[in-house]
């Protein structure tokens, strides 16, 4: 700890520190110092700076984001990156933009949310048996993290996905697909090379490891269009809460 701040130091190499981590607490506090990209810090505090202007009165986050949700959950969903005005803004993954409206309804219809809307770190939303969380922990210039970057955030949701212990794993996208089949054979999964293709709809079992399911990422990109309808998500989060029991 810092003498003079009584916070952590920085984590420079995340995987130097991931194992000495026994408690999600501890996890998502050392999350919170890494500065292990510096395009990203770069880029995650500058968004902060400048803000937008609808939020120029909000006190940015612009530090990496945890994950978030129910402790015991049996489904953890996996999504790419924070928003710059999103989650690099709120602090808490999927809230205050789009993307986390359309995830929080259908979480809400699920059952698994208490509310349909995240607006913030202290809205009141609670999650029930799931755990939302990221590939990448800042937010990226374009939306877009590079390989490099991924890489050296994967120990992070290597262990969290190693304290909660999920049945399913929700991956919203390719990266973070390829991500989670990362995670999974760096801890020794036998994963096919190629490793099993991202669809919407896919599924996968792999052994010693969860079960994994794909869909589409809920961005506007893919929301507005109509590639991803409520209808369409609304199916496959039904598909992982029976398989996670």
């Amino acid at each position: 700890m810092s003498a003079r701040s009584g916070r952590p130091p920085a984590v420079r190499n995340p995987a130097s520190v991931v194992t000495r981590l026994k408690t999600l607490d501890a996890l998502e506090r050392r999350i919170m110092t890494c500065v292990a990209c510096p395009r990203l810090v770069r880029w995650r505090e500058e968004v902060g700076r400048v803000k937008r202007r609808a939020f120029r009165e909000w006190t940015y986050w612009a530090r990496p984001v945890p994950g978030w949700g129910d402790p015991r959950a049996r489904l953890v969903i996996v999504g790419l990156a924070p928003a710059a005005h999103g989650g690099n803004r709120t602090g808490r993954v999927f809230t205050g933009d789009r993307s986390g409206d359309f995830l929080y309804a259908a979480l809400h219809r699920a059952g698994l949310a208490n509310r349909a809307r995240s607006e913030s770190r202290d809205d009141g939303l609670v999650l029930r048996g799931v755990w939302v969380t990221l590939a990448a922990r800042c937010a990226p210039p374009a939306n877009v993290p590079r390989p490099d970057e991924l890489a050296r955030c994967a120990p992070w949701l290597a262990r969290e996905l190693e304290l909660i212990r999920p049945v399913v794993v929700l991956a919203l996208g390719a990266i973070a697909w390829a991500s989670v089949l990362g995670v999974f054979r760096a801890r020794g999964v036998e994963v096919p090379r190629p490793a099993p293709r991202f669809a919407h709809g896919a599924e996968v079992s792999l052994g010693g490891a969860p079960r994994l399911l794909g869909a589409y990422h809920v961005s506007q990109q893919n929301t507005q269009t109509g590639r991803l309808t409520p209808a369409m998500f609304d199916a496959v989060l039904r598909r992982a809460v029976e398989l996670a029991g």
